[in-house]
């Protein structure tokens, strides 16, 4: 399926031709008469915005993202090499339906704003399993980094869903210190990822979102290093919360530098999560010192390899206030783009998953991520962000 979160008319004026299966033939139904104008009323201002922000896609760009639909539709293949993905994604509010006395969880209860009860939860299962089926291109990834999880019960409830049942996943977590509850998590595969060890690198500063460190050994034997990353917002303003990712990414590097004087040979490294902030920013071009995909420096640098859609108009992770932003990464060890390594991986293997069914479409023909509420209204969706992932090939 060709994603559709360009708008119609910019395909045709593009003169690409785009895929319309799968896509929804009606809007998911509000569940409340005053929900439907609180609905309305929020589509209209989000359409406004929409028609003085949103970029029209240009012949270039439609090309460019045609181009990496491929990519994901025919992945890369290499003899004598076995290939994994990888998938991270923040699924925005997971939570089960019991307040949690120790947390600000009070507004996804039963009897809180949102009305949050056990049908809505079932679906949100589904739903964040159907989305990590379909970053999987088909098959369930080898390791998942989730963010904006509650607690190991909906681990073990999202594990449990029919989709995810077949891949026999184990979880890593712990609850952080966040006050609304949210934690990071990672999921893996016990037929392909042997865990060895976890810990959690404190960020300080505001923020109870630490790093989570995990160390994998692949089924070749060699050891890949992950780190699970959700850095602080930009809720209060981008220049003014700033100097808390740069925190972040100052207790990232230090991992990162860490592996690199402790490990001989080829060192595996893949950040990956959600770090509220694109690779322009100082947090991460400075502090963590990352690369961009076309700029790659080898051996002891970091390249970002979801940083190739920063060049194409109208795609990213995530939206807001019209504008798409690449704010979900896929960070690897620059030498692992040698393709004579016992693991490496590729400038191409970076992609955002942007199937039809994971977005939303505004009345002028625009595309958002299709979120589970609207205000607090509940829409049947999935995330305010996309799945995104990676592959490794294993010799």
């Amino acid at each position: 399926m060709k994603p559709l979160f360009y708008t119609i008319a910019a395909l045709m004026s593009a003169l690409v031709v785009g895929c319309t299966d799968n896509v929804p033939t009606q809007a998911s139904q509000p569940i409340r008469t005053q929900g439907i104008t609180e609905m309305n009323e929020q589509e209209n201002d989000d359409e406004a915005v929409e028609e003085q922000v949103d970029v029209k896609v240009s012949k270039k760009a439609a090309i460019a993202i045609a181009e990496m639909q491929d990519d994901v539709d025919k992945p890369e293949t290499f003899s004598n090499t076995e290939r994994i993905r990888l998938v991270s994604y923040n699924c925005e509010n997971l939570y089960d339906t019991e307040d949690d006395p120790k947390t600000n969880d009070d507004e996804f209860t039963p009897d809180g704003v949102k009305k949050w009860n056990k049908a809505k939860y079932k679906i949100k299962l589904i739903n964040v399993s159907k989305a990590i089926r379909a970053a999987g291109n088909g098959t369930m990834p080898a390791l998942v980094g989730l963010l904006e999880v509650e607690n190991k019960t909906v681990l073990r409830d999202l594990c449990n869903q029919d989709i995810m049942k077949t891949a026999n996943y184990r979880y890593v977590h712990k609850d952080s210190r966040d006050a609304r509850g949210i934690d990071v998590a990672l999921l893996y595969r016990t037929d392909l990822i042997n865990m060895l060890e976890e810990r959690w690198v404190t960020v300080k500063q505001n923020s109870g979102r630490d790093i989570l460190y995990a160390k994998c050994q692949l089924s070749n034997k060699e050891v890949l290093h992950v780190l699970v990353n959700h850095w602080p917002s930009m809720r209060e303003g981008e220049a003014q919360s700033e100097s808390k990712r740069e925190v972040a990414a100052k207790a990232a590097r230090r991992v990162v530098d860490s592996l690199r004087k402790a490990e001989k040979g080829d060192l595996n490294i893949v950040l990956m999560g959600d770090f509220n902030s694109t690779i322009k920013q100082s947090a991460m071009s400075n502090i963590l010192k990352v690369k961009a995909f076309d700029k790659n420096e080898g051996k002891g640098s970091l390249c970002d390899l979801t940083s190739r859609y920063d060049a194409t108009d109208n795609i990213g992770s995530h939206k807001y206030d019209g504008k798409w932003d690449v704010l979900d990464h896929m960070i690897v060890e620059g030498g692992m783009l040698d393709k004579n390594r016992k693991v490496f991986t590729t400038i191409k293997s970076g992609h955002i998953c942007h199937e039809t069914f994971l977005l939303s479409q505004s009345k002028s023909g625009y595309y958002s991520p299709k979120r589970s509420f609207k205000g607090d209204v509940w829409t049947s969706g999935y995330s305010d962000h996309l799945p995104v992932s990676m592959d490794l090939y294993l010799k």
